[in-house]
C-alpha cells in the first residue's frame, strides 16, 4: 500500500518534469486572412450613379525555422479581387501569388550568407479594357517569374533585413510571349533567361499598438543590360481598427520593361474583416 501511495504522489511530479524536457519546436507559423466587400444597390435614385460591387480576399502566410546556426523563412501571399459596376462585365482588380524562401547560416551577429528563390505569378485570366474589345494579356502561369540567388543579408536592427547577391531569373511564358520575346530573332521566345544581381530591403515596422508598416524593395539588374534594372517597392500601412476589423492602405509600384514600358503603380485602400488563423 505504501508503495502504491508514493508512486501516485510521483507521478505527477515525473510528468511534470517529462514535460519540461520536452524540446519546443524551431518552427513558427503565422497565417492570416482578411476579406473586404463593397456594395451599392441603387433604385430610382435621382443623384444618379450605377449599381456597383466589389470584394478582395487576401491570405498571407509565414513559416520560420530557426536554430542556432539556421534561419529559413518561408513566406507566401495569395490575393484575388473582382468588381462590378452597372451594366459591365466583371473584372479582375487584384490577383496575386507571391512565394519566396530564404535560408540564413548564420556565422556573425549581422552579416551572414543566404540562398533564395521567389515565384510570382497569378491566379486567372487578366484583359486590358482600352480597346473597342477586352484584350486578353496574362493568365495562370503566365507569365511567371522565378528568381534564385546566393549572398550575404544584413539585419542592422531587428525591424529590418537586406540582402545583395548574384541572381538568376527566368520569365516563364504561354501564350502572352511579349514578357519574353525578343524582336530583333524571327523565333518567338517562350523563356526568358536573365543573370544579374539582386538587392532586396525589408521592413516590418509597428508604428504603434494598432499600426504595422512593411515594406518591401526589390531590385534586379541583369548583368548583360543595366538600362533594364527592375525594381518593385511594395509598402503597406495596417491599422487593427478592432480584433476583426482591419484598415488596409497598399501602394506598389513596379518599373520593369518586361512587364511594361512604363511605370506601373497601383494604390488600395481596403476597410474589411481579418482572422488570424495561426498567430
Amino acid at each position: 500500500m505504501r508503495r502504491a501511495l508514493l508512486l501516485l504522489f510521483c507521478l505527477p511530479v515525473t510528468t511534470l518534469f517529462a514535460q519540461d524536457e520536452v524540446p519546443a519546436s524551431p518552427w513558427e507559423h503565422g497565417l492570416t486572412g482578411a476579406a473586404n466587400l463593397t456594395q451599392v444597390a441603387l433604385k430610382d435614385w435621382a443623384q444618379g450613379g450605377e449599381d456597383a460591387l466589389a470584394w478582395t480576399l487576401t491570405l498571407n502566410g509565414k513559416s520560420t525555422y530557426t536554430s542556432d546556426k539556421i534561419d529559413w523563412n518561408n513566406t507566401y501571399q495569395f490575393a484575388f479581387g473582382q468588381s462590378k459596376l452597372g451594366d459591365q462585365d466583371i473584372r479582375k482588380t487584384d490577383d496575386k501569388i507571391a512565394l519566396g524562401t530564404t535560408l540564413t547560416y548564420k556565422v556573425g551577429t549581422l552579416i551572414n550568407p543566404y540562398i533564395g528563390a521567389t515565384l510570382k505569378t497569378q491566379f486567372a485570366r487578366g484583359y486590358n479594357y482600352g480597346g473597342a474589345e477586352p484584350t486578353g494579356i496574362s493568365q495562370f502561369i503566365d507569365p511567371a517569374y522565378i528568381t534564385q540567388s546566393a549572398g550575404v543579408g544584413y539585419q542592422p536592427r531587428e525591424e529590418v533585413k537586406t540582402r545583395l547577391g548574384l541572381a538568376m531569373r527566368e520569365i516563364i511564358t504561354r501564350d502572352y510571349n511579349s514578357f519574353t520575346d525578343d524582336p530583333e530573332t524571327e523565333k518567338i521566345e517562350k523563356s526568358r533567361f536573365d543573370g544579374g544581381l539582386e538587392g532586396v530591403v525589408e521592413t516590418e515596422w509597428p508604428l504603434n499598438k494598432i499600426t504595422l508598416f512593411t515594406s518591401k524593395l526589390e531590385i534586379f539588374a541583369p548583368l548583360t543590360a543595366l538600362d533594364e534594372t527592375a525594381v518593385n517597392l511594395d509598402n503597406t500601412v495596417l491599422v487593427k481598427a478592432g480584433k476583426y476589423v482591419t484598415v488596409n492602405l497598399n501602394v506598389q509600384v513596379i518599373d520593369d520593361v518586361t512587364a511594361s514600358k512604363k511605370t506601373q503603380v497601383k494604390r488600395a485602400i481596403a476597410v474589411g474583416l481579418s482572422y488570424a488563423f495561426i498567430e
